[in-house]
């Protein structure tokens, strides 16, 4: 089926992608994100807020040498009390011929997936091999997926679970006991000392303190920082990032609104899509510790788009 030179808007509801997506396919368009990041353009995003400053959203451009959009991500922290989540991620791909939108596609539930398989590939490029202790810091709905996501390239044995609200994060363990994890509850220090992935995917931002101090982290652990995606958030202690060897998607991006955005002027961040496709060397010594700065990019979303439209066996 194709959709190429349609007059007729191509919709794809939230519930059909919701249903199509998964770790494998996430991830093997992340690795096709990330590889095509390192000879085509990568556009940086924005952010901005509504006509309400509580209410955010971003816009993430993309272009291969076949296709363009850009993706509209909001957050609406007020809409739990209208029955919905507070994220959502809508994808727009322009038809080539013409420059006009041909296809929507509604991708909250995508965009979890999409977030996770970029930590997901990170650990995969830069944690130790035997890397068995996972600590996530957060509770919140993008944590499950981040822990999935991980789990499915290292032999994850133990999952630490940190968060600001012990009820949540007692509830989250649980959950993922009774899923078949071997999960618990642990404060900031002990989960860093016992972690070999770290995980951070909070809302933290910097006029509130670190969510751990950088001496609590031990030699050869990998971090991936998912929450920083906008100028002020921060979750990470700048110290870290001297003793560390630093990873990103795009570093001008990361440098203005990831987790970088606090790092030292010295500090030298290589693109992930370097270390994926060999131009730049990941993790040197079981020694190192690495660190994933996960701004996000446009390309993520559209080469999960077209994944999972070829799933649908449409074309653009």
């Amino acid at each position: 089926m194709t959709a190429a030179g349609s007059t007729n808007l191509l919709h794809i509801t939230e519930e059909q992608t919701a249903a199509l997506v998964d770790e494998e396919l996430a991830l093997e368009a992340a690795r096709a994100a990330f590889a095509a990041t390192v000879d085509g353009p990568v556009f940086p995003s924005l952010a901005v807020h509504g006509s309400d400053p509580r209410n955010r959203f971003t816009l993430k451009p993309s272009a291969s040498a076949t296709h363009a959009g850009v993706k509209i991500g909001t957050y609406w922290p007020g809409n739990p009390e209208h029955g919905l989540p507070r994220h959502h991620s809508t994808l727009l791909l322009f038809d080539q011929t013409i420059g006009r939108i041909a296809a929507v596609l509604e991708v909250g539930t995508a965009n979890a997936y999409r977030t996770a398989a970029a930590d997901a590939l990170a650990v995969d490029l830069l944690a130790r091999p035997d890397a068995a202790t996972l600590a996530v810091f957060g509770t919140g709905h993008q944590a499950a997926y981040e822990i999935r996501a991980v789990s499915r390239v290292r032999p994850i044995g133990e999952i630490l679970i940190v968060g600001r609200n012990c009820d949540h994060a007692t509830e989250m363990a649980s959950k993922l006991t009774a899923q078949g994890h071997n999960a618990g509850t642990a404060g900031a220090e002990e989960a860093c000392a016992r972690a070999d992935v770290i995980v951070t995917a909070t809302t933290a931002r910097a006029d509130g303190p670190p969510l751990f101090d950088a001496d609590w982290v031990r030699p050869g652990t990998h971090l991936s920082c998912m929450g920083a995606d906008a100028p002020g958030k921060r979750e990470l202690p700048p110290e870290l990032f001297s003793g560390a060897r630093v990873f990103c998607d795009l570093p001008e991006q990361a440098s203005r609104m990831g987790e970088s955005q606090h790092a030292p002027a010295a500090t030298i961040l290589t693109p992930l899509g370097e270390v994926l496709t060999g131009r730049a060397a990941g993790r040197a010594d079981d020694s190192d510790i690495t660190l994933f700065d996960s701004s996000g990019i446009g390309l993520q979303d559209l080469y999960l788009g077209l994944a999972l439209l070829k799933k649908m066996d449409i074309s653009l």
